[in-house]
């Protein structure tokens, strides 16, 4: 069955470090891989081994560079090894740094008990998603679910669910949160940085199922 495209979840693979990664990833069905340039991450590679990386993306294969506080300077050299990168701001920067790289870009959003989405996606009106992902000390979502209720029905900006997702919970989390697209890294993974390719498949034919009962719901 052909699924209209706003049915269908996009898929985003995130924390490759390694060619036969990149290659079963795409092979999976992902449509976007995470690059992390955060030099305290397991997952963080250097621009250079990145762009590397990228090059054996095909067409449509969106490359995605997650930073953490990074300077303008990094950005940019990253950015200029990788034209085709997608930025995702994963630390505490302001909407106007956000801007200043000049790039379409995804900002994460940390869930803590309290937090104001609506807010936060109101100051960050111009980010391409919001990325949903858990609070936990530190930077990055720790593979930790957070409470999907809390997502206010009316974000104003696509979403992207991440945090903790994996296949035994990636339907569910479809069907509850309805996402623009989900973001997976250690629900992949043998080991920290190192993907596993039949995980990596079974996510993505999750989520294919999990799109196609929402299509089969709404016919």
């Amino acid at each position: 069955m052909t699924l209209p495209i706003s049915t269908r979840t996009r898929i985003k693979i995130c924390g490759l470090t390694r060619e036969a990664d990149v290659d079963a990833a795409v092979e999976a069905g992902a449509d976007a891989v995470g690059f992390v340039f955060y030099a305290k991450s397991p997952r963080a590679v250097t621009p250079g081994r990145a762009a590397e990386l990228a090059r054996r993306l095909p067409p449509f294969v969106t490359p995605v560079g997650l930073f953490v506080n990074a300077g303008a300077d990094e950005i940019a050299a990253v950015a200029g090894a990788i034209p085709t990168l997608l930025l995702q701001f994963h630390g505490d920067e302001s909407p106007e740094a956000c801007r200043a790289a000049a790039r379409p870009f995804l900002r994460a959003a940390r869930m803590a008990p309290g937090f104001d989405l609506l807010d936060f996606t109101a100051r960050f009106h111009d980010a391409h998603a919001v990325l949903l992902d858990a609070f936990v000390e530190g930077y990055g979502g720790g593979g930790k679910v957070f409470d999907w209720s809390v997502i206010p029905a009316n974000v104003p900006r696509p979403v992207v669910l991440s945090g903790g997702l994996h296949a035994g919970n990636v339907i569910e989390g479809i069907l509850r949160v309805r996402p623009w697209a989900v973001d997976v890294s250690s629900g992949v993974e043998a080991a920290k940085g190192i993907k596993d390719a039949a995980l990596m498949r079974r996510f993505c034919e999750a989520v294919r199922e999990a799109d196609a009962r929402i299509a089969d719901s709404e016919t």
